[in-house]
Order: structure tokens, then sequence, then C-alpha cells
């Protein structure tokens, strides 16, 4: 049974009333020094963890966990820890599809609400944006428009980018996109978050938003 949820804490800050967070690292070290404390809370509370990684990584991922404390073994066999591969969420059928993508995280926010969660923890590893496939380059009208979604829900949403792997130009855009960001280590209200409406507007205006570091 969902209970009283209890106050989120991520990288030494307490979340408020905006839950999707964009978060730029350096190193996989420094992202899951932030990450893992954030994911084991939320275990430990008995809250619902959705996320989805690298194909190469999940392995990775799930040592991380196990290092960190985490029983991700029992936690996924209870269904409480969901971990999915970049081709079963983002590039389904070899393309991202931004409408089913949306679609995707409302349902699993919905599930999470259905199955007797108090909350749904989801972290999306966002480097699927540089692979070679169609549809990639919608990545900053996506995270714009999850801004819509997001709020009915209050769950944490937590996009990770790996800072070294992305232009500058594209990094700001999708900087733009999150109510709050982590940069060197701080969580803060982001001073450069545009509301999702004025933001789509600029972006039908530019006819052309790309995702690929060589934009």
């Amino acid at each position: 049974m969902a209970t009283a949820q209890h106050p989120v804490h991520f990288a030494n800050e307490t979340l408020g009333t905006e839950c999707h967070i964009c978060a730029f690292f350096n190193s996989p070290e420094e992202e899951y020094r932030f990450l893992l404390p954030f994911i084991r809370d939320g275990i430990e509370r008995g809250e619902k963890a959705f996320h989805i990684v690298n194909p190469k990584l999940v392995e990775d991922h799930l040592g991380r966990l196990r290092e960190a404390g985490i029983d991700a073994d029992g936690a996924q066999s209870s269904g409480q820890l969901v971990v999915k591969r970049w081709q079963d969420a983002y590039l389904r059928d070899g393309h991202f599809d931004q409408d089913g993508m949306v679609a995707l995280i409302e349902e699993v926010l919905t599930a999470g609400r259905a199955e007797g969660y108090s909350r749904t923890r989801a972290i999306g590893h966002m480097e699927w944006a540089l692979e070679d496939c169609p549809g990639v380059n919608d990545l900053v009208e996506y995270e714009t428009r999850l801004n819509f979604l997001l709020p009915k829900f209050k769950d944490p949403v937590i996009c990770t980018y790996d800072c070294s792997k992305f232009g500058a130009g594209v990094a700001m855009d999708i900087l733009r996109t999150h109510p709050m960001v982590i940069l060197g280590g701080v969580l803060q209200k982001n001073p450069f978050f545009v509301p999702p409406a004025e933001l789509l507007a600029e972006l039908r205006e530019r006819g052309v938003h790309t995702s690929r570091s060589d934009a």
C-alpha cells in the first residue's frame, strides 16, 4: 500500500515541487556518487525505481547498486526495481519516437501508483541520443514536452548527461528544458529554464534542432 511521501533528497538538497532534473556529470564515478544515495533511499523507503541505461552497461549499473548495499536482485524480483535497456524504451524498433516515449513515462508513473508505490524515482541515461538512429534529433523537444506531463505526478525524473559527449549548443538547449539542474555537484533551481510552450514555439521557429554533438 502507498504510504505518506517523505521528502526526496538528492545532491545534499531536498527536492521541492519541481522534479524534472537535468544532471550533468563528467564521469561515471561522479554520476554514481550522487545517484547511489538517491536510489538507495528510495528502495529503502519502499518506493518504485525505474532506470533506463546503456545496454552495454546494464551489469555495470546493477553491480554499482549491489556495491552500494542495494539489494538489486531482490528489488528486481519483486518488481520494485525495473531496469530497461535503451532499445526497450528510447530506441524501441530502432528509432526514437517522442510521442511513444512520453506515453511510456506516463504509463510507468501511473503504474507505480496503481501498484501501491507512494512514489516512482526514474533515472534515464541520455547518451542514446548520440546513437545513429532516426528520431534522435527530437531530444530537445521531448525533454520540453515532459514538462507538461511530470507536474501531474511529482515523481522525480533525473536525466543524466555526460558533459564530454554533448556539444555546448546542445547542452545549453537541454539545460533550458529542465526546471532543476545539477552542475558541479550542486542541485539548484535552473535560472535558464524556459517554460515548455515558449520553448516549443522557439524550436518551431528555429526549424532545426539536433542532439548530435557535432551540431
